[in-house]
């Protein structure tokens, strides 16, 4: 098996090589109303085959190494749905997925699958920003009284915030790569001007002040999604 570092190494060419990073000059703002230079679509990746693959013997190997008495991978809606799917299926495990918002009454109205009290749940993910969404999603899972203390993304932005926001909610998060690797290795291979990667560094030092000094919203990080 591959080690961690050489995971988050590929994973980083992955999301490069597909062109699943966007860096800008031009400040880019985020649903929340904050600004960055930075945006990482994962979504792309669904329609890359081979490169979906290696991800997938990849997030595999992490959750049956940290989670082996997990009983169901859970896609959380929208973007988690299809890698809840393709892990789910690698792992040969059942799947649900889990809505925003419930449809319906009773403690599964969030979730559309066959899931029973005491379940081992590992919520699958795209990308953790600010963590908002998982919060959603474990109350859900915990509500249906199914056992939950992990996420798995292909990417996180590695905030603080969301750290201690994660650790609040009882959560672990399993993730394949961060910013910093894609920085590294862009700058390694000259994939952006050293002028953006600059930029991305000092947004990654501080978000809430990069924001501000481009015009965003500064509110506490922990509060808003992306």
């Amino acid at each position: 098996m591959a080690t961690k570092a050489e995971m988050a190494r590929e994973t980083a060419r992955i999301l490069l090589d597909t062109k699943s990073v966007f860096i800008s000059a031009e400040p880019i703002t985020y649903t929340s109303g904050r600004k960055g230079p930075v945006y990482v679509d994962c979504r792309r990746l669904i329609s890359f085959v081979k490169e979906r693959s290696t991800l997938m013997d990849f997030a595999a190997a992490c959750i049956k190494s940290n989670c082996p008495d997990v009983d169901i991978i859970a896609g959380g809606e929208t973007a988690g749905i299809p890698y809840a799917a393709f892990v789910s299926d690698r792992m040969q495990k059942p799947m649900i997925y889990i809505r925003k918002k419930p449809k319906g009454i009773g403690r599964n109205a969030q979730i559309e699958g066959s899931i029973e009290a005491g379940n081992k749940v590992v919520i699958t993910e795209d990308v953790q920003n600010y963590g908002v969404s998982v919060k959603v999603f474990v109350d859900a899972l915990r509500t249906a009284e199914a056992k939950v203390d992990t996420v798995f993304v292909i990417f996180t932005y590695g905030h603080e915030s969301t750290k201690k926001e994660m650790a609040a909610l009882g959560m672990n998060t399993i993730a394949l790569c961060n910013w910093q690797d894609v920085i590294a290795l862009a700058r390694e291979e000259k994939r952006f001007d050293a002028a953006l990667l600059d930029s991305v560094d000092s947004f990654l030092k501080d978000p809430v002040a990069w924001s501000v000094a481009h015009g965003g919203k500064g509110e506490d990080i922990s509060t808003n999604a992306a």
